[in-house]
């Protein structure tokens, strides 16, 4: 399965299985097929700490199937539940609310849009 508009992988259904520890098992499409996360994100909002370097696809690979914390350069900050990175962008499950009080909704970002981000 290619990769959809604007080059980001097709949207997973909805609504599928939660992931297993560890990330998604192998299968085609390389998890691209699972829904979104079954649980919200940390409770917290992590701490920024000064940005000494450019964001590219080899320093947020690691937060692959994990909840990620995003400052973007317009003063955007959010959760995310990173499923694939890109050269150039990256998507996954962008978390809309408070707390528990919320909803993911998949979601794809330019790697130069990014100031900094955590991932937990």
């Amino acid at each position: 399965m290619g990769p959809g508009p604007g080059g980001f992988p097709p949207m997973p259904g909805a609504g599928g299985p939660g992931y297993p520890p560890g990330g998604p098992g192998p299968g085609p499409g390389g998890g691209q097929g699972l829904g979104a996360p079954q649980s919200p994100p940390p409770s917290f909002i992590p701490q920024q700490s000064p940005s000494l370097y450019a964001v590219d696809p080899g320093s947020i690979r690691g937060c692959l199937y994990r909840n990620v914390y995003i400052w973007q350069d317009n003063g955007d900050q959010y959760w995310m539940f990173l499923t694939h990175v890109g050269r150039n962008s990256i998507s996954g499950y962008r978390w809309y609310g408070y707390g528990s009080q919320g909803f993911w909704l998949y979601f794809g970002l330019d790697l130069r849009r990014i100031n900094q981000f955590t991932c937990f």
